[in-house]
């Protein structure tokens, strides 16, 4: 048995892992876009590194792009089997593969009027709606702490992980010439104090585990609630500076809990009286979609659910959905809040609206999830003082915030506590993937004093034995 690293291999996107059983039964672990990667980002996506039309099953992890987005191309390019999932993670992938498809299509259709300008050939968009919904009639549900087999030779069961509403970690037990390996697969791990999801729970002893690594090498700063840092940004930009907040928010997880967390500001009576927008159709529809799941709510939401019906609703808030309402906002000079996705800036409204307000020292952009450097939002992060919006220069005048506290993934607390459930003596083999090269050093030196003997750190497309 071997696995191959197809994406999300010494870096944060693309998560993609082929596991090769013999004598012939290939499983694809998660089937993610890579995005944020700069020139290299469309390249990536299209090429495989294997053949779609050899995989027997598709098993995810959950719904978010950077796990699902290449599925619409994957059964273009030749896949016809089963997509294993959980039933919200369902629910949610067929929301983002629409949209998804919706972006590569503008996007195509952007870059072919500036490519036949120059008198070059076009291109074509990695897929379309109509290849989104090819998706739909392969998908299978299962839900949590439920075996099932797939094969004689492969069981899976999912455990919740605690990152986003329907995430799960992979457990498979894998016969292969009479020995049977157990191998979990960790998705994205959530965190234990989450604002609004339950926390991940213990998973199955298992004797090779490949593990996420984004935040191996960092703990993120508790010290100042979440809540607090948010309404001194508010404060001081809208109140003090009279000017606008711009927060770039991914559509599944970040958005919900920015407004869970200014919710709780209202009912705490600090909620300054001001027009607050979310900015983004997707947003709009997860949101409706996380109000539909309340039973992947934490111990505390439950009970708040007891007295607000909608702890994601509080007076000030609009939704916008057509583009008229979106492009009304660049012209108004009025403070307010805009959460507008893509969190990292690379895609969708919130561009359009950094590029019409990074010019003016009055504006602050807040940063509340991870980047990749080569995105809008990395450079943003990173302190760049000239960025590229839609071909143009534009210099930074607007105040840059971050707020770490609200990232979706465990820190390397929330890890360790993840993996405090196993044996280290009994496993044979860790593999951290969905990280920095530079955090997975830090993180495998960590993991190997707590006892576990062999972590390896795969390069792209490399190959690792198991079992």
């Amino acid at each position: 048995m071997k696995i191959a690293f197809h994406g999300a291999a010494r870096t944060v996107t693309g998560s993609k892992h082929l596991l090769h059983i013999n004598p012939d039964i290939k499983i694809l672990l998660d089937c993610g876009m890579f995005q944020g990667m700069g020139k290299e980002t469309l390249e990536l996506n299209s090429s495989w590194g294997f053949a779609p039309a050899e995989l027997h099953y598709v098993i995810l992890s959950h719904a978010h792009i950077d796990h699902i987005g290449l599925l619409p191309k994957l059964v273009k390019d030749g896949y016809s089997g089963p997509i294993f999932c959980t039933p919200q993670t369902m629910e949610l992938a067929k929301i983002l593969l629409l949209d998804s498809a919706r972006i590569q299509e503008s996007d195509v259709q952007h870059i072919n009027k500036m490519r036949q300008k120059q008198g070059r050939a076009v291109v074509q968009a990695l897929y379309t709606e109509e290849d989104a919904r090819d998706v739909f009639p392969l998908f299978m549900t299962l839900p949590y702490n439920q075996p099932m087999k797939l094969c004689q030779e492969v069981e899976l069961m999912y455990t919740d992980c605690g990152h986003i509403i329907g995430s799960a970690a992979v457990n498979l037990k894998i016969k292969e010439e009479g020995t049977t390996t157990r191998l979990t697969f960790s998705g994205d791990v959530g965190r234990y104090n989450d604002l609004i999801l339950r926390p991940p729970e213990p998973f199955p002893q298992a004797d090779s585990i490949i593990l996420e690594s984004t935040y191996g090498n960092r703990l993120h700063d508790v010290v100042t609630p979440s809540a607090d840092r948010l309404l001194e940004y508010v404060e001081h930009t809208c109140l003090s500076k009279k000017g606008k907040l711009i927060i770039p928010a991914f559509s599944v997880g970040r958005t919900q809990e920015i407004l869970y967390l200014l919710n709780r500001l209202e009912t705490e009576h600090r909620l300054p009286k001001l027009n607050y927008y979310v900015d983004s159709p997707l947003s709009i529809l997860v949101t409706q979609f996380a109000k539909h799941h309340p039973e992947s709510f934490n111990k505390d939401v439950q009970a708040l659910l007891q007295q607000d019906e909608d702890v994601f609703a509080f007076e000030g808030l609009h939704y916008l959905k057509t583009a008229e309402e979106s492009m009304k906002l660049n012209s108004s000079k009025d403070p307010c809040v805009i959460i507008s996705a893509s969190g990292m800036a690379e895609a969708g409204r919130v561009k359009h609206h950094i590029a019409h307000n990074i010019g003016h020292s009055r504006n602050t952009i807040l940063m509340v999830g991870y980047c990749e450097p080569h995105s809008l939002g990395g450079k943003l992060r990173a302190g760049d003082k000239q960025v590229t919006i839609y071909g143009e220069q534009h210099t930074v005048h607007a105040e840059v915030g971050v707020i770490e506290t609200m990232s979706a993934h465990g820190d390397y607390h929330d890890l360790m506590q993840w993996l405090s459930c196993q044996d280290a003596s009994l496993v044979s083999k860790l593999i951290l993937v969905h990280g920095s090269y530079e955090s997975q050093q830090e993180f495998r030196d960590k993991l190997m004093k707590k006892g576990f003997k062999d972590v390896e750190i795969p390069a792209m497309h490399q190959v690792i034995g198991l079992g």
